[in-house]
C-alpha cells in the first residue's frame, strides 16, 4: 500500500513538472513570436513561472489549513489580485536587476504589458485557487462519506448481531425446559437432547462469526435444530426437506432459517393436537435462492396469517439491513396452509 502511494505521488509530481515545463516553453515561444529576443523570452518565462510556482505552493498550503465557505470565496479573489500584483512587481524588479541588458532595449514594450500581466496573473491564480479549493472540498467530502459509511456499517452490524443474539435465548429456554421435563421420566431422551443441544450450540457459535453460509451448511445446521424439536414434540412433529442439488452451494445469511422454521412449528403445533408436517423447499431461479417453509394452521385460532411475531419480523429486518430491500420475505395463507418464502439475491 505504501509503495502504491509513493508511486502515485511520484507520478503526480512528474506530471506537474512536465506540464510546467511545457507551459514555460509555450510562454517563451509566445514572447519570442511577439518580437522579444530569445534571451529575454527565456528569462521572462523562467522568472515568471518560478514566481507562479511559489504562489501556487503558498495557495496550496494556505487552503490546506483554511477552507472558506462559498460566501467567502470573494475574499480569495481579492487575495489573488494582491498576490498577482506582488508577483508582477517582483518580476519587473528581477528582470530589471538581473537581465538589465535585455530589459533596456525592450523596456517600453515590457512596461506596456503590465496591466495585461496583472490580469493574466489574477486569472491564473484564481483558476488554480478554485481547482485547489474544489480538490480539497472533494477530498473532505469523500472522507466524510467514508466515515459515514463506516458508522452506518458499524450500526448495521451491531443491529444484525443483536437480532441474531435475541433468537438463541428463546430457543435455549424452551429446550432446557424440555430437558428438565424429560430428566425424570425419560432420562435417555434427556441425555440425547442435551447432546443434540450441545452440537447445535457449538455450530451456532461457529456461524456467529460468518455473515453468510452455504445452503448445504444451513440445512445441516437446521437438521440439528429439528432433531431437538422432535424430541420435544415426539411423534407429532414431522419434517420434509426438499432441496435442489444445484442450489446447495448458494449463499444465504447464516442462521436465517431457524426463526422461520421455529415460527412454522409454533403456529403449526400449538393450534392443533394431531401430527403436523413442516415442509421446507429450496430452489433457485433467476440468480435468486428461494426457500419456502409451509405449516398447517387453523385460521379460526391462529394469528399466523398476519405474519406477526419476533421471528419473522427479525428475519425481515435482517434481510433489509443486508440487501436494502423489503420484498425478500413473503407470507401467504391458503386454505389450512401457511407459507413463508424468502428469496436471497446471489451477489
Amino acid at each position: 500500500m505504501a509503495e502504491n502511494k509513493t508511486s502515485g505521488l511520484f507520478s503526480s509530481l512528474l506530471l506537474i513538472v512536465v506540464v510546467a515545463l511545457l507551459w514555460a516553453g509555450i510562454h517563451a515561444f509566445g514572447l519570442y513570436w511577439s518580437g522579444f529576443s530569445w534571451q529575454y523570452s527565456i528569462a521572462d518565462s523562467a522568472i515568471n513561472n518560478l514566481l507562479n510556482a511559489v504562489a501556487v505552493l503558498i495557495l496550496f498550503n494556505a487552503l490546506r489549513f483554511y477552507q472558506p465557505t462559498h460566501r467567502k470565496l470573494f475574499y480569495l479573489f481579492i487575495w489573488n489580485i494582491i498576490l498577482a500584483k506582488a508577483i508582477t512587481v517582483i518580476f519587473y524588479w528581477a528582470i530589471e536587476f538581473f537581465f538589465v541588458e535585455y530589459f533596456i532595449p525592450a523596456s517600453a514594450l515590457i512596461n506596456s504589458t503590465m496591466i495585461f500581466r496583472i490580469a493574466y496573473e489574477t486569472l491564473l491564480l484564481t483558476s488554480v485557487t478554485l481547482l485547489i479549493w474544489l480538490w480539497y472540498n472533494f477530498k473532505s467530502q469523500r472522507e466524510a462519506d467514508a466515515r459515514k459509511t463506516e458508522t452506518e456499517k458499524a450500526v448495521r452490524d451491531a443491529e444484525l448481531n443483536n437480532l441474531r443474539q435475541q433468537l438463541q435465548p428463546h430457543f435455549l429456554f424452551n429446550s432446557l425446559n424440555s430437558i428438565s421435563a424429560l430428566a425424570g421420566s425419560q432420562p435417555e431422551q434427556a441425555r440425547k437432547m442435551i447432546q443434540q443441544l450441545s452440537d447445535f450450540l457449538r455450530g451456532t457459535l461457529k456461524k456467529d462469526e460468518q455473515q453468510f453460509s452455504t445452503l448445504a451448511h444451513e440445512i445441516e445446521h437446521l437438521s440439528l435444530y429439528l432433531e431437538i424439536e422432535k424430541v420435544r414434540f415426539s411423534h407429532r412433529l414431522k419434517t420434509e426437506i426438499i432441496c435442489d442439488e444445484k442450489c446447495k452451494e448458494m449463499k444465504l445469511p447464516s442462521l436465517l432459517l431457524q426463526p422461520i422454521v421455529e415460527n412454522a412449528i409454533k403456529f403449526g403445533l400449538y393450534d392443533s393436537i394431531g401430527d403436523v408436517i413442516i415442509s421446507i423447499h429450496a430452489y433457485c431461479k433467476d440468480n435468486y435462492l428461494f426457500i419456502e417453509v409451509q405449516n398447517p394452521f387453523d385460521a379460526t385460532t391462529s394469528t399466523a396469517q398476519k405474519g406477526t411475531g419476533f421471528g419473522l419480523s427479525s428475519v425481515q429486518r435482517r434481510l433489509f439491513l443486508l440487501f436494502s430491500r423489503n420484498d425478500l420475505l413473503i407470507t401467504k395463507a391458503e386454505g389450512n396452509l401457511f407459507s413463508t418464502t424468502i428469496k436471497i439475491p446471489q451477489l
